[in-house]
């Protein structure tokens, strides 16, 4: 065996020189005419490096704030950490946004006008209008996908609500979730909003279960994980800026924080929403915030005077509006934990910070007497108040969704009228802006007062960061951006004005810019009748006012009457821009939504398996105003084999199919609030393979129509009862469909919060609707 060896050693050794003593002539008698092949090796792919000195951006967005919350623009509620911020950068007090959440961070990702890019409302109320799909096409690129290819680090953190309703299952499409539109990683919230305790959260494209930790809250979550996304991309790229897109829910319902930063407001708001309008309106002259010549707006007659109010409801409002203030200021605390992980890893000298208070002026959406629920304006239905009264204590809690009265809105944004959803009025679109840069900005503290859209933060940030915008991306040629720069005002605090004119409207709600001017539609409902056919006021019956900006700052004195030709001079230009950014038709909230894409549409049929969870409100069974049956084919051992079986919504509004602590079978339609309706059998589940079947027969084939359920065994009837009020719209906004569990908040008390899983066997679930 060892001679073989040898002589294969031998073999190998001689061949190899054989072949290294004739290759080489064999190669250069074959390529003597040939030039050499380029051998070096140069062809790696190259790693997009940023221009020199381009910083780190800081892009913060808080929700439904308005213009006079914080104390950094003259209100009631101490938000020292972005006055700090204001001290070292400046105040910008003629920045505008849209009127509404999903308009506005469309516009302020894009650079672009909302309409421009699809999103003429909210993505819940898309139409097949064009211009108002919510499909953001591909040839209004985002800046996060601009930075990235100029070798930035991207990361969205916090709400979204920017993408299409009917895209954000598990089947996707993942075309307009955060990680395909630039960022790089994603961790928030798709919806309108979110509960704060337990939240709907998805890391990238992966539903996340919040901890079991009952001193969890999303806005310490969202800011942990900001810190951490920060320090992990200097770790690994020390040299490349990032980008971060920080956007926490608050101050939009629910209205919620800690226990022990809701004491610290207990009693702050006694005095009530018309004290507290004018205080706001006396300290924002003293900063400076407005001008010294500006106009307190009068309170609206269809609003009450404070003093008007029984004591009980004076104490109620009171409470709601501490919750607001302490969620606000709780806010503000933890970004300072970001500031401060900035400063202490040196980075915060080399970040540009763009503060924007609020997508929109404060919400009015809680009506006169404000809500326990969202649910309940989104369904029409009026909370009882002496149901609030009696969960007061509630408020700003786990327990709770609550949002204030609609007079704290009007407060709030001082001295404007209106608020949120009334997109040509200043007190819906005005928002307050710190911007902040290290030996940038020039006088810091000072108060930039030129008029400002929300798509001019786009090409501001791509000018600090040295970056042109492109013509083309991603192979897709890019439609202009809509946005002018400011960044002139951080040198130039008097810089003139860039932006002469900008179109606006939301919820029919419609205004006209141009050059001092301000031409506006009167709205034609209030904000929390945003279910009503009153919307629908066709809009060229609609009141125009004209309002002369430069000496008029809060919109106080309409000269429609006095300067007609004015007021059609502007009014002509609304309809040559809404013509030329795809705003007209205006149309109403029901008027081209027949046709909207779902997953669910015209399936009248449904089958589920174990651990199906988050599938999302627009592809789960549409039961709104029908019958409908759930059999669920399922195998137990006894009555220790309990939990849930099917769950839609959380406890704020939905219903659930489960099996009880002793093993019943037991079905629970949670309304809203005190309307809950809950049938049980009187005996547990038979041990072995069974089919539990709940069917729901209507009164009538209509949204909010009572109806019978009947629980039966193998088609044998074991208990019925009435549900007198079902919902009108849809379940749950931000609390999906479940099979096995329900994930999030618990629709029904008679199961744990947390550990509800079925503990037996769940072989199918049908859903037929009738």
């Amino acid at each position: 065996m060892s001679a073989k060896l040898s002589r294969l050693r031998r073999w190998l050794r001689n061949t190899s020189v054989a072949m290294l003593c004739v290759l080489p002539t064999t190669i250069a008698a074959q390529t003597s005419d040939a030039p050499a092949p380029d051998l070096r090796p140069d062809h790696w792919p190259q790693i997009a490096r940023p221009a020199p000195g381009a910083p780190n951006i800081l892009l913060i967005m808080t929700d439904d704030v308005g213009f006079a919350s914080s104390a950094t623009f003259g209100g009631a509620i101490p938000t020292p950490n972005l006055s700090a911020l204001a001290e070292t950068g400046a105040r910008y007090n003629n920045f505008n946004t849209t009127g509404m959440c999903s308009p506005t961070r469309a516009s302020l990702l894009t650079g672009r006008d909302p309409h421009d890019v699809e999103m003429g409302n909210i993505n819940n109320l898309a139409t097949g209008y064009k211009g108002y799909t919510s499909v953001i096409p591909r040839s209004g690129g985002m800046i996060a996908e601009v930075l990235r290819q100029r070798g930035y680090a991207t990361a969205a953190i916090g709400k979204w609500h920017i993408t299409p309703p009917w895209e954000l299952s598990a089947y996707g499409p993942f075309d307009r979730w955060p990680s395909h539109m630039g960022f790089s990683y994603f961790y928030g919230f798709h919806g309108g909003d979110t509960d704060q305790f337990r939240p709907a959260l998805f890391e990238n494209t992966v539903p996340v279960t919040p901890p079991q930790d009952p001193a969890y809250i999303l806005d310490a979550d969202l800011a942990d994980h900001a810190i951490s996304w920060i320090r992990q991309q200097k770790a690994v790229a020390p040299d490349h800026p990032f980008f971060l897109y920080l956007a926490p829910g608050t101050a939009h319902t629910p209205h919620s924080a800690p226990a022990e930063w809701l004491m610290k407001f207990r009693g702050k708001f006694d005095r009530g929403w018309d004290a507290m309008r004018a205080d706001n309106f006396r300290r924002q002259k003293a900063l400076g915030i407005i001008p010294k010549d500006a106009v307190l707006t009068p309170r609206p007659d269809f609003l009450p005077a404070w003093q008007s109010l029984p004591a009980e409801r004076r104490q109620v409002y009171a409470r709601m509006m501490e919750a607001f203030a302490a969620a606000l200021a709780f806010q503000d605390h933890e970004v300072r934990r970001v500031l401060d992980s900035l400063k202490q890893s040196g980075e915060l000298d080399n970040t540009l910070i763009v503060f924007i208070q609020g997508d929109n002026g404060a919400s009015a959406e809680g009506g006169q007497q404000g809500l326990m629920a969202e649910e309940s304006v989104i369904n029409g239905y009026e909370e009882n108040f002496d149901y609030i009264a009696s969960h007061i204590d509630e408020i700003g809690g786990p327990k709770a969704h609550s949002h204030f009265p609609a007079a704290w809105a009007w407060a709030m944004n001082s001295p404007f009228q209106y608020y949120k959803q009334v997109a040509s009025h200043f007190g819906g679109t005005r928002n307050g802006m710190v911007v902040s840069w290290k030996g940038r900005i020039v006088q810091p503290g000072q108060i930039r007062d030129q008029f400002l859209f929300v798509s001019d933060v786009m090409p501001t940030l791509l000018e600090a960061a040295g970056v042109t915008p492109p013509t083309e991306l991603d192979g897709v040629l890019q439609m202009p951006l809509g946005g002018v720069s400011f960044a002139s005002t951080f040198a130039h605090p008097k810089a003139p004005s860039q932006r002469d004119t900008q179109v606006f409207e939301v919820m029919q709600n419609a205004g006209i810019y141009h050059q001092g001017w301000m031409a506006s539609t009167r709205p034609a409902a209030a904000p929390w009748l945003v279910t009503s056919k009153s919307l629908d006021v066709p809009f060229e019956k609609r009141t125009w006012e004209l309002y002369n900006i430069g000496k008029d700052f809060s919109q106080s004195r309409d000269l429609a009457s006095s300067q007609p030709a004015k007021l059609e001079e502007l009014k002509a230009l609304f309809q040559e821009q809404a013509r030329a950014h795809n705003v007209l038709p205006v149309h109403g909230i029901g008027d081209g939504a027949a046709g909207r894409p779902s997953l669910a549409a015209g399936r009248t049929h449904f089958t589920y398996y174990a651990h199906t969870t988050r599938i999302p409100e627009n592809t789960a069974p549409r039961i709104v105003g029908r019958s409908f049956e759930i059999d669920a084919q399922i195998a137990t051992r006894g009555a220790a084999d309990n939990g849930v079986l099917l769950a839609h919504g959380g406890r704020h509004g939905g219903y659930a199919l489960y099996l009880d602590a002793q093993g019943r079978p037991t079905f629970h339609y949670n309304m809203i609030n005190d309307l809950q309706y809950r049938i049980v059998s009187p005996a547990p589940m038979p041990s072995g393979t069974h089919v539990l079947s709940a069917r729901f027969e209507i009164d009538q084939p209509k949204p909010a129509s009572g109806g019978t359920l009947i629980l039966s065994i193998d088609g044998k009837e074991v208990a019925r009862g009435r549900v007198e009020h079902t919902h009108r719209t849809f379940i749950s906004s931000s609390e999906g469909f479940d099979i096995g569990e329900d994930t999030l908040t618990p629709v029904s008390d008679g199961y744990p919060e947390y550990d509800n899983a079925f503990r037996g066997e769940i072989k199918r679930v049908d859903v037929e609707l009738r």
